[in-house]
């Protein structure tokens, strides 16, 4: 058996001992790259990649041939109708007419930093990007997936960076810069990079990168600088997709997501850089309720002779009105400010990181993965865990009025019921909104789907844990914390949207509301997990 045999084979054990709803995973050694490895919240190390790519050109800085150049000059961006202008039904394209509006104005100043103003936008803006090799021929492109597993390094070898991996530190800032975030700390395996950031997360493969920011980040404005800087390194655009959902306060948003039709005008108006980013907008979902706003861009070439390479999907769970007890957990002067006299301030960070994971279940929600948790003052959470070649992701916010949490894994596994279902007892939210994207092979890998089927056969129902309460004096797993008692939650669907874009990309979104809710003596549930493909 080859190295990289053996090494699937790892995966696949680790990953059914993860989810498979036969088994309990029990950690029995070290993380060490042995057989058996434990789960494991690291200190993370942010890598100092390759040297730094030169600056792009000023005029390919903002991503449009004319920006301003008096940034001191008054200057309003044009404004668009907000999120609920937009029209279509629950799975139409959005029409318009770039051309009619002329290229969209950007500046340093136009993602400008909001006051905050009592509430906080939790749900998260995602742009995914896939490159190819400029100077790989239309027989070698299906085979590039392989090439980077091929050329991964195995356990304990140093990892090889190739491709998007080759981005320096200083890249990496400028791109996050341009969306009005930060990157806190890293953690790598021979697959992929997943940085925490000051908004959310950013996951960095050899030819795909996946960017997550919240609250009034402007995501887009990243896209011109990172189209150059992969061009540098020899890489063109393949297959580009940006989503989100409705805003819950879209009067916050700055220029270019005050609203998707501003956002599919702003994207257009990068045309003059990259022909690929010729691609559609999609509404999913009632335009009266939780919806979805899709866009996708796909030049992938498609394999004919290899039908595991497009069976890509991508789960997000979207919580909103987050059981208070939980919301609890993560404020951060519920915890001591320091263990020790010499705790550092880091230290102590790390310190209410891992109480907070640990307190949620979260670390029982990704067995076996390595995590990067950050526990954020006042208050606030997230985390990224990787696993081989997939990622998770938590967002938090606990604030009263604007609770959220998300959770989002790109697992390929053939049922999802038994993930939803702990994510879902973890958090207990009065309501949450599902999608998956995913390619036509991966769907067909799936055993079930609650994104398909009658809303009967949907029904979400969990047998919760009692909560312990927390406050300033008593962190929330304390021994003497009084517990709230264990409940059966009921949640069903409500409403449901799916639509085929491009060539084979299902989109898929629905929304569960709690529908009953009673206290109950049976005893705790435990984790399970779902099976693998």
């Amino acid at each position: 058996m080859s190295a990289n045999n053996k090494d699937d084979g790892r995966e696949e054990e680790l990953l059914r001992c993860s989810v498979n709803s036969d088994y309990i995973y029990e950690p029995t050694g070290p993380t060490d790259g042995g057989e058996n490895p434990e789960l494991s919240i690291i200190d993370a190390v942010i890598p100092e990649h390759a040297p730094a790519v030169e600056e792009p050109h000023p005029e390919l800085d903002g991503g449009l041939s004319n920006p301003p150049t008096d940034y001191n000059a008054d200057y309003q961006p044009q404004q668009a109708p907000v999120d609920s202008d937009a029209s279509g039904g629950s799975s139409d394209s959005v029409s318009h007419d770039p051309s009619s509006s002329g290229a969209l104005d950007d500046d340093e100043h136009s993602g400008e930093i909001r006051e905050y103003t009592g509430v906080f936008e939790g749900p998260e803006k995602t742009l995914e990007v896939v490159f190819r090799r400029v100077t790989d021929t239309e027989e070698e492109q299906p085979q590039l997936a392989q090439q980077a597993i091929a050329q991964a390094a195995g356990p304990g070898q140093e990892i090889q960076r190739i491709g998007l991996r080759r981005l320096a530190r200083a890249d990496l800032d400028r791109i996050c810069a341009r969306a009005r975030c930060t990157i806190l700390s890293c953690v790598s395996n021979q697959y992929l990079d997943a940085y925490v950031l000051s908004e959310s997360s950013l996951f960095v493969y050899p030819y795909m990168l996946v960017l997550k920011t919240c609250g009034t980040t402007t995501l887009l404005r990243c896209l011109a600088v990172l189209i150059e800087l992969c061009r540098r390194l020899g890489l063109e655009l393949d297959w580009v997709g940006y989503s989100r959902k409705n805003f819950n306060f879209p009067g916050d948003q700055a220029f270019p997501h005050q609203s998707f039709h501003q956002e599919l005008d702003y994207l257009y108006s990068h045309r003059n850089l990259c022909e690929r980013l010729d691609g559609n907008g999609y509404t999913l979902g009632p335009v009266t309720d939780d919806h979805w706003f899709v866009f996708v861009a796909d030049q992938t070439i498609r394999s004919r002779n290899n039908d595991t390479l497009d069976t890509d999907r991508v789960l997000n769970i979207m919580m909103f009105d987050i059981d208070e007890s939980v919301a609890e957990i993560f404020y951060y002067d519920a915890y001591e400010k320091k263990a020790r006299p010499d705790e550092t301030e880091d230290e102590a960070v790390k310190r209410i990181s891992v109480a907070q994971t640990k307190a949620a279940g979260i670390d029982a929600l990704c067995p076996g993965s390595i995590i990067d948790p950050r526990a954020f003052e006042p208050c606030g959470y997230s985390m990224n865990a990787i696993l081989f070649r997939s990622y998770c992701t938590m967002h938090i916010t606990p604030e009263s009025g604007s609770s959220y949490a998300s959770f989002e894994t790109n697992q390929k596994v053939s049922s999802y019921t038994s993930l939803i279902n702990n994510v879902v007892r973890a958090f207990k939210p009065r309501r949450f909104v599902l999608t998956l994207m995913a390619d036509e092979a991966g769907l067909a890998q799936m055993r079930d789907n609650p994104l398909a089927g009658s809303a009967a056969a949907a029904k979400i129902a969990v047998q919760t844990a009692p909560v312990p309460s927390g406050g300033k004096d008593r962190p929330p797993m304390s021994p003497d914390a009084d517990a709230s008692p264990a409940k059966k939650m009921v949640y069903k669907r409500t409403n449901l949207a799916s639509i085929h874009v491009e060539d084979d990309q299902a989109c898929m979104m629905g929304n569960w509301v709690l529908h009953e809710e009673e206290e109950s003596g049976v005893p705790e549930p435990r984790l399970r997990g779902m099976s693998v493909s």
